[in-house]
């Protein structure tokens, strides 16, 4: 395997150099931080390959092309940089749609690179062409719906606005996909000038300028003094602003209860006295139950509140509330449900503006804090999870487990959501990756290689079904061939465990295309040259923490499950 050092800087100075387009591809990536790109190699990409033999950057040759989108995800979501996946013209290109349809549905940066024919043949029915003329596939139509910014570059002469509009979109507050297509004529062409604007770029999105609606924020005390049980919701978009800290402290020091989305979790540590867990059909009742019997004051801190969260739009949720929204982009704050103050800003710079009101004013307003019994009284009445643990005691006592075993510094990345939701607490922001965006199962293991690659040193851990597993198990070769680390969690019941559920609770248990026949787990992982362990006891447990045997390496950890054996939660079909 090829190794490349993963230090970055800015790339070397192009003026009055000739450099091809392929070297340009290379150098913006290195300007955007990116250590891995993963992709698949083809006829019409190789120029780009050939450019990456000597850079800093390190391509990573996945075994699907729907794998090195995930991969990329994983890396941009550990990270908190700008991902990248590369591929051949054609197939190569489409094979990579769900993967960035996931990253658009969760507002993950990753760049595409794909290769094209050459211009030349355009229209004439060339090999994978992807043009869109002469009855070739129409790849700008194709991505369209699911990138921020897509471009077939055919001309040298616009480059340089090609990869700032890219970058642009990369490393906005909302950020999401992009994808660039180059055909093969075009890449090889030089130029001794198109590569100065790249000493221009600045490196690191983190130099964005954090903006808020100071006149909405100054307004939001008014409201929360007024309210006798204010309840903040703090979802995906407060944990990429970083704002976990300040509205940690903002709720302690008004003891005002948080819940959070599936995708914030670890915003506010699960075990402090002021949360409420997770808020979402697949949850505990706690948060749910308290909001809607308590709560007079909603702040909505960063989240799109769609389906799973409230609960199909539960109308009891908001109703008899006055509800603040924070969001740094304008068309979520009117989104689902209208908001009585919407402000526009930086969710982690509004809470720091909130603090600086709670230092100058705590001398002069004492009793400003709330009354904290009534959460410990939910607590207290709704202790228990959202699923009937007795079905699922080895499942929940190996994650709990775990958990503990591979500790706060553990990267865990779960398709299936639902256990991990019940029965594992999360108490630090940035390490919870649950299947969300569209929900597409089997992207756990690829996106936890792309994860150990962007953050090496921290335990990885991929946590999927039996159904998912088949969907993407080849990548498993793909940290085998790069030495990549990484903890696979297995359940295991022999079926489509959502699918059959609701053909159990909806369905009269007529059972169709759900259950199937898995292979012998044990006979794969040495096929892969990897560890395998298969749990079907508490024994087992003590024996595979006390052995160690999860601490380096790549390993299968199957965990067997009854099939018939389904969580309670109802999505409503």
């Amino acid at each position: 395997m090829q190794t490349n050092s993963l230090t970055h800087s800015t790339p070397n100075d192009t003026t009055g150099k000739k450099t091809t387009v392929a070297g340009l591809i290379v150098r913006f990536l290195e300007v955007l931080g990116i250590s891995h790109i993963f992709g698949i190699p083809g006829a019409h990409i190789l120029p780009v390959y050939d450019s990456l033999y000597n850079s800093s950057i390190t391509p990573v040759l996945a075994k699907h092309e729907q794998g090195a989108a995930f991969m990329a995800g994983g890396y941009a979501k550990a990270s908190g940089r700008v991902g990248a996946c590369i591929t051949t013209a054609g197939p190569g290109a489409t094979n990579l749609a769900t993967g960035l349809a996931n990253a658009y549905a969760d507002k993950t940066p990753v760049l595409a690179i794909t290769g094209e024919t050459p211009t030349y043949s355009f229209g004439k029915g060339a090999l994978q062409e992807s043009s869109g003329q002469g009855g070739s596939i129409d790849q700008n139509s194709f991505f369209q719906g699911i990138t921020r910014y897509h471009r077939i570059v055919e001309s040298i002469d616009y480059i340089d606005q090609v990869f700032r509009k890219a970058y642009s979109v990369l490393t906005s507050p909302n950020p999401g996909p992009v994808l660039l297509s180059f055909p093969y004529n075009i890449l090889k062409e030089e130029s001794a000038s198109a590569g100065d604007f790249l000493l221009n770029l600045k490196s690191s999105p983190a130099q964005l300028k954090r903006q808020a609606d100071i006149a909405g924020v100054d307004m939001i005390p008014e409201f929360i003094l007024k309210a006798k049980r204010p309840v903040i919701i703090a979802g995906y978009g407060a944990l990429v602003s970083g704002a976990g800290e300040e509205l940690c402290k903002f709720s302690k020091t008004l003891g005002i209860p948080v819940a959070t989305s599936l995708k914030g979790r670890g915003l506010i540590p699960e075990t402090s006295e002021h949360s409420l867990g997770v808020l979402g059909v697949t949850s505990r009742e706690l948060a749910l139950r308290y909001i809607e019997d308590e709560a007079d004051l909603l702040i909505l801190a960063g989240i799109s509140f769609g389906e799973r969260t409230s609960y199909n739009w539960k109308t009891s949720l908001f109703d008899g509330k006055n509800i603040i929204r924070l969001d740094n982009n304008p068309d979520q704050l009117q989104g689902v449900i209208s908001a009585t103050l919407p402000v526009c800003g930086d969710v982690r710079t509004i809470f720091e503006r909130l603090n600086l009101w709670l230092d100058k004013t705590r001398q002069q307003k004492k009793d400003a804090s709330k009354d904290t019994s009534a959460v410990s009284r939910y607590k207290q009445r709704y202790p228990d999870p959202n699923i009937r643990e007795d079905d699922f005691v080895l499942v929940k006592e190996f994650l709990m487990r775990l958990d503990a075993h591979v500790g706060d510094d553990a990267l865990i990345f779960d398709d299936n959501i639902i256990y991990m939701q019940n029965f594992v607490t999360v108490s630090k922001a940035g390490r919870y990756f649950p299947n969300s965006g569209i929900s597409s199962l089997g992207q756990a293991v690829p996106a936890a290689i792309g994860a150990q690659l962007s953050t090496p040193g921290r335990p990885v851990v991929a946590l999927l079904g039996d159904g998912g597993f088949q969907m993407c198990c080849m990548e498993i070769m793909t940290a085998v061939n790069h030495s990549v680390p990484l903890l696979v969690v297995l359940l295991n019941n022999s079926s489509l465990g959502l699918v059959r559920k609701n053909q159990h609770y909806n369905y009269h248990d007529r059972f169709i295309s759900c259950d199937f026949v898995n292979p012998d787990y044990e006979l794969l992982a040495r096929s892969f040259g990897i560890n395998h362990r298969r749990i079907t006891s508490q024994e087992d447990i003590d024996q595979v923490l006390a052995e160690g045997v999860l601490d380096s390496g790549i390993n299968l950890v199957e965990v067997m499950m009854y099939k018939n054996n389904f969580p309670n939660y109802h999505s409503g079909r």
